[in-house]
């Protein structure tokens, strides 16, 4: 079962995702992204956060596929974070790892915590 948790920073939007990211189960994966990208007019980038994910299949990846396309088509970054070894070699094999955007979340800090000195702590417990 994937488990998808929402933090909004600035106009990031951070999809914490637990469990398995396979094909039948990515449901909750399209509603949280279809919300946040209708939603939020002001959201400028969505980054899945992925280090609580265990397993993902080739459902998996078409699903993220086909969200990165329709995310992009409204002008919003859409970006991977915390990706595991085994993930990432998922998404080497795939050639996909030419396709998504990885990020390490770097670049969101110095934005944020000159907005709010929290938001390090709050983006740190996405994992």
């Amino acid at each position: 079962m994937l488990k998808v948790q929402a933090r909004k920073l600035g106009n990031v939007v951070f999809l914490c995702l637990q469990g398995h990211i396979v094909n039948g189960d990515t449901d909750t994966l399209r509603d949280a992204v279809h919300f946040q990208s209708d939603a939020e007019s002001d959201v400028s980038t969505i980054v899945l956060d992925l280090a609580l994910v265990s397993t993902i299949d080739a459902g998996g990846l078409g699903v993220m596929l086909e969200l990165r396309e329709q995310v992009q088509g409204k002008g919003i970054d859409f970006k991977l974070m915390n990706v595991s070894k085994l993930v990432y070699r998922v998404l080497e094999i795939t050639r996909l790892d030419s396709v998504f955007e990885v990020t390490s979340g770097v670049e969101f800090f110095p934005q944020l915590s000159r907005r709010r000195p929290a938001s390090a702590a709050v983006l740190a417990s996405c994992a």
